[in-house]
């Protein structure tokens, strides 16, 4: 089956359109969806050219804790020397749209619609596009160091490349594309692409101390956030903080597709 990957709708709507949409924002969870990431809502960063972004997360009283997550849009020709000027801040990067060439450490890397990178914290990298318009997800969150753990090394890769693993008990219906190896400790943060074929489902109302950030790349579902049963489609962009039940049904006709971010193997921290 086609792998497709959503990003926002952008341009504005007609007069005509209705204002009543899901977007939702409590102190549980929020749901922005494709249709509120429009072209006044976009953001820009200095030493970029060509360049405007949607920012879906980013940490805040009430919301977003750990990481912050973007959806950059480049125009033909546009990119940036210098993306990151923050040494003690990792990064992800999801390609949905076009083609970029990431430059990390020196070293060039051709990603297209499904590619994935993860750039350790303090290395050096940079992004150029080509003659398309691109669009890429970029996470970036602050590197935990641990004592005796160096580092993670860079990952390059592809969705397309990469064969789910289906979970336990589940014959196949929910699936997990894994970037980050699960026992390399190093990790603080894991981003992964969930999968669930027509009907299938989260059977049971998770309620962890992971924070969750999830943006629909293909498909729908019902998603149970809290206490409230929200139906989300292909660009939506959901945020749980920890603790949030969540479970879901995938709607069909096609599979349910998520983009997933979560924080992992790090100590909860004791406020002083």
């Amino acid at each position: 089956m086609t792998k497709t990957y959503a990003g926002p709708v952008a341009g504005l709507p007609p007069q005509t359109d209705l204002s009543t949409d899901t977007a939702i924002f409590t102190d549980a969870y929020a749901v922005i969806p494709a249709s509120t990431m429009r072209d006044i809502v976009t953001s820009y960063l200095p030493g970029w050219t060509g360049m405007r972004m949607w920012i879906i997360a980013r940490p805040l009283s009430g919301f977003a804790e750990t990481f912050s997550q973007y959806i950059v849009e480049l125009a033909p020709g546009g990119g940036a020397a210098r993306p990151e000027d923050d040494a003690g801040v990792q990064a992800a990067i999801f390609v949905t749209e076009g083609a970029i060439t990431l430059t990390i450490d020196g070293k060039p890397h051709e990603l297209a619609p499904g590619g994935f990178a993860y750039i350790p914290a303090g290395m050096a990298w940079s992004v150029a596009n080509g003659a398309e318009t691109s669009r890429f997800h970029w996470w970036r969150k602050r590197w935990q160091a641990v004592p005796g753990l160096e580092k993670p090394d860079v990952i390059v890769t592809s969705d397309r490349d990469i064969a789910p693993i289906p979970m336990p008990d589940t014959g196949g219906s929910w699936a997990t594309t894994r970037f980050m190896d699960p026992t390399d400790m190093r990790h603080d943060m894991h981003i992964t692409v969930v999968t669930f074929t027509p009907g299938g489902s989260i059977p049971f109302a998770e309620t962890h101390v992971m924070e969750h950030g999830l943006f629909v790349i293909e498909g729908k579902a019902v998603y149970r956030l809290n206490r409230d049963w929200v139906e989300v489609g292909p660009g939506d962009f959901m945020w749980l903080r920890a603790f949030c039940p969540q479970c879901c049904y995938a709607g069909g006709p096609g599979n349910f597709r998520y983009l997933l971010y979560k924080d992992v193997n790090r100590h909860a921290p004791i406020w002083k």
